[in-house]
Order: structure tokens, then C-alpha cells, then sequence
């Protein structure tokens, strides 16, 4: 078997993970009212998806974030006074001023955290990971809070059948530190397809469009989503980063033993893998349950495993994602 090239001086801990899901189940029943002439097998045999996540009105981004982080900290036994970083990815903050970070930082009660925001869409995770790994490599920190949440739910269109299905809401969160033990994070390839812009957008919140205007383009508020396009598009996408992290990790497809994906879509992933050779069943799958949650997907089901107990020590294991933008992300964690 290959080993890892990539040397400890290269590489930061994961010394904690954790993942909080909305207390309210959304079933695959309640979104078919609105499309009589569809079925629930149907959309279960084009998405993978038969449940989700809502938040409820009294539930929020920042407190989804929150419990994620507190278990992160519980199992990385660091108090949160150690902590001198936070990186929050999401698409949908509860507000756009300040930062959603800054709100966990002061619900944390560490104030004087540096704390941002950071938008890659479904990437945001793996590039909110390649950005803390790079300031503490870089001495700029020493750990960091690596956390997502999104709550999809609030911009969805239930009457788009493109959409209403695939998204719900949840978060997660990984602690980096310098540690010399802990689970060892190697770099993260980043990149994109602007031509692809278009393909997943919302358009209305943003300076361009900050509110509806008089004759009501409330469409434009909700995320519009071109099927086919993505489709093509994250086959390729999803493919290429594991392709270049097994070239990049000098690793062939049987030295992984497990991939923890963007949960975009179930047949796009078995796509995926028949593309790069690694058997499915090698896929950490939690969309069935949870749905596409954006950013927050691939820290879900990392979390979800760890707590699962099914990885083992050693074990190398891929992070791969493709999200609006077109971004791409992809690397290697060794378990």
C-alpha cells in the first residue's frame, strides 16, 4: 500500500467534530401537497431523499451552530476559552451585518476571537477548513472553530419542484488545532467554474436587489436551481477533486477507505462512483434523512460518522464537494 507524502509539518488536527440538526421532521409527504401529479418513489429514485430537517421559528442558524460547536469542544476536551479563531461558513446568515461569527463569539463568550464569515456555498466547509488550516500553519492562529450552518428552509420555494425536495437545514463544526495527535488534515484543493454562475443562484438579498420590488419578484428571493446543468456539472466536479486528491497524496482509489461528500444528490454521488472506481458503500451517506443541507453537509456527515463509530484509526478518507459558484473543493483527512 502507497503511503501519505504529505509531511506533519503540512498538516493540522481535527481534534474535535460535532453536527446539530432542527428539532422539526420534514417528510417527502408534506412537500408532495403542493405536486399532486408526482410520487414520493419518484423523488426518492432522482434525489435519494425522503426526509429533512426544518428549523422552527424558534430555532436559528447561530444556535444550530452553537450545539455543533459545543460538541466539537466536548470531544476535542478544549474549553472554549482556547479558542482564538472562528470561521463560519453559510450562504443564509441570520443577518448580513455583523458576521454570524461574531454572534457565535459572543454566545460563546469569547469576544475577542477573530471571527468572519465566509460564503463558498455547498464548498464553504472544505474552504472555511483550507482557510484555517493555512492561518495556523501560518501563525496567525492556533485554534480555530471551523463551523457551518444553514438554514435552506427559509429559501426554498415550496411550489419548485427543482428545489422544494432537496434542501434542509442543519450545521456542523470540526476544531483545528496544532496538535500533534488528533485526526490529520492535509491541504485542500480549491477552485471553480465562474461560467457555471448562473446554474444555482438566489438573486434577491443582496445590494443589487435588497428587497422585493413593487410588483412582487419574490422568486427571486428563493434559490433557483438549473437541474440539468448541476447535474453534469457535479459528476465531472465531484470527480475531479477525488481524482486530483489521490494524485496530489500519491494514493490509489483502494487505499481509501471512506468518502465524506456533499450530500448534493444520492444518484449524482453513485455516479461518482463508478467514475473514480470507489465502490459506493464507501460513500458516507446521510441524505436520506437530512436532505442536501449546502455548506453544512459534508461537517453532518463527518460528525454523524464519528459519532457513528465507523471509521478507525488510520483510515484515509476524502472530502469532496461542488457548490454554487461553480466552487469545487476536495482533500484528504486521515482518520
Amino acid at each position: 500500500m502507497r503511503t501519505v507524502q504529505t509531511s506533519a509539518a503540512e498538516t493540522v488536527c481535527i481534534a474535535g467534530v460535532g453536527f446539530a440538526v432542527p428539532k422539526n421532521i420534514r417528510a417527502n409527504s408534506e412537500i408532495l401537497k403542493a405536486f399532486p401529479n408526482r410520487t414520493e418513489d419518484e423523488f426518492v429514485r432522482l434525489t435519494g431523499i425522503k426526509e429533512r430537517r426544518y428549523a422552527t421559528d424558534d430555532e436559528s442558524a447561530t444556535s444550530l451552530a452553537a450545539v455543533a460547536v459545543a460538541h466539537a469542544l466536548a470531544q476535542a476536551e478544549l474549553p472554549a476559552a482556547e479558542i482564538d479563531t472562528i470561521i463560519m461558513a453559510t450562504m443564509i446568515p441570520d443577518q448580513p451585518v455583523p458576521s454570524m461569527a461574531s454572534a457565535l463569539a459572543a454566545q460563546l463568550g469569547i469576544p475577542r476571537a477573530a471571527a468572519f464569515d465566509l460564503n463558498a456555498a455547498c464548498s464553504g466547509w472544505l474552504y472555511a477548513l483550507e482557510v484555517g488550516r493555512a492561518l495556523i500553519l501560518g501563525g496567525a492562529a492556533r485554534n480555530v472553530i471551523v463551523v457551518t450552518a444553514e438554514l435552506l428552509s427559509r429559501i426554498t420555494n415550496p411550489q419548485d419542484h427543482e428545489t422544494a425536495f432537496l434542501f434542509g437545514d442543519g450545521a456542523g463544526a470540526a476544531i483545528l488545532t496544532k496538535a500533534p495527535g488528533g485526526h490529520r488534515l492535509h491541504r485542500m484543493g480549491l477552485s471553480g467554474d465562474a461560467a457555471q454562475f448562473a446554474s444555482i443562484q438566489r438573486m434577491g438579498g443582496g445590494a443589487m436587489k435588497p428587497w422585493p420590488g413593487p410588483k412582487g419578484d419574490l422568486e427571486h428571493f428563493y434559490i433557483q436551481m438549473d437541474g440539468v446543468a448541476v447535474f453534469k456539472h457535479a459528476v465531472i466536479g465531484f470527480a475531479a477533486q477525488i481524482e486530483e486528491t489521490l494524485k496530489r497524496e500519491r494514493l490509489r482509489p483502494e487505499d481509501i477507505a471512506w468518502v465524506v461528500p456533499h450530500q448534493a444528490n444520492a444518484r449524482i454521488l453513485n455516479a461518482v462512483s463508478k467514475r473514480v472506481g470507489i465502490p459506493y458503500e464507501k460513500f458516507v451517506m446521510t441524505i436520506a434523512k437530512y436532505g442536501n443541507t449546502s455548506a453544512a453537509s459534508v461537517s453532518m456527515a463527518l460528525g454523524w460518522a464519528a459519532e457513528e463509530g465507523i471509521f478507525e484509526k488510520g483510515d484515509r478518507i476524502i472530502f469532496c464537494s461542488v457548490g454554487a459558484g461553480l466552487t469545487f473543493a476536495g482533500g484528504l483527512l486521515v482518520w
